[in-house]
């Protein structure tokens, strides 16, 4: 995708039953999105989205960002490994980048470290774009997941982005045969914090198998970024709904 969101991160606990005995859990099902056409717009657009989330144990996710295996546990304290994507950005997604070029779609490789206490978990992650863009990207935040009832789940995230030199001048600069394709100014984007999200959720649990969750969030493009002339719009709004059937 043309920047990292999750399309539903729905923690393990919110779809797991006590009394279920298997070490596994599957949940399919399928949602909408509501966000802009590409990273930096200011035109919004409504997308399907299928959606699959596969745990297995405490140390396997599998999701549509990617792989997480977690390789170390110790009271709250937790280091994975994640094997994901870039699905980069085509100049045909919107008027404003054309002449810019594509950005090719290309596997990440990264890690995680997390430590939970009580329903808060920090983390931070980073990743490495093998081709693509070719880039380094950090993020670290806090997310809070809060029971209301055996039913309802709320939840609450913030979270920063950093970006190294590739991914902001990939995303974000305009060199100078961009800048005489696409009429845009010639720019070059440095590295630093990219963006800075935050948002809300609810997870409802109709009974042990069907489940809805919906998602607002809102994103601030920050640096080089916002100051791209790429960029129409530097605050980001979304909103998702998914509904779902645990196996």
């Amino acid at each position: 995708m043309t920047y990292a969101e999750p399309p539903f991160e729905v923690p393990s606990y919110e779809v797991q039953q006590a009394e279920t005995f298997r070490n596994w859990t599957l949940v399919i099902g399928a949602g909408a999105r509501y966000r802009p056409e590409y990273e930096g717009s200011d035109d919004l657009e409504v997308s399907p989205i299928p959606f699959f989330l596969f745990t297995y144990d405490d140390w396997l996710k599998i999701d549509p960002t990617g792989l997480e295996i977690t390789a170390f546990r110790y009271e709250g304290f937790s280091v994975s490994a994640l094997v994901g994507y870039e699905s980069g950005r085509n100049e045909d997604d919107h008027d404003r980048l054309r002449g810019l070029g594509d950005i090719d779609f290309a596997a990440t490789l990264g890690g995680r470290a997390a430590y939970e206490f009580g329903p808060l978990e920090a983390y931070a992650t980073i990743e490495q774009t093998i081709g693509g863009s070719e880039s380094l990207l950090g993020k670290t935040g806090l997310s809070l997941t809060a029971p209301v009832s055996q039913r309802l789940i709320l939840g609450a995230k913030a979270e920063a982005t950093i970006a190294d030199d590739n991914h902001m001048q990939a995303y974000f600069g305009v060199d100078a045969i961009q800048a005489a394709a696409s009429g845009l100014p010639e720019y070059q984007a440095e590295a630093g914090l990219k963006r800075v999200d935050i948002s809300t959720s609810a997870t409802y649990l109709f009974n042990e198998n069907w489940l809805v969750r919906g998602e607002v969030g809102v994103g601030f493009l920050t640096g080089d970024a916002a100051d791209s002339p790429i960029v129409e719009d530097d605050l980001q709004p979304s909103a998702s709904l998914f509904l779902g059937y645990k196996f």
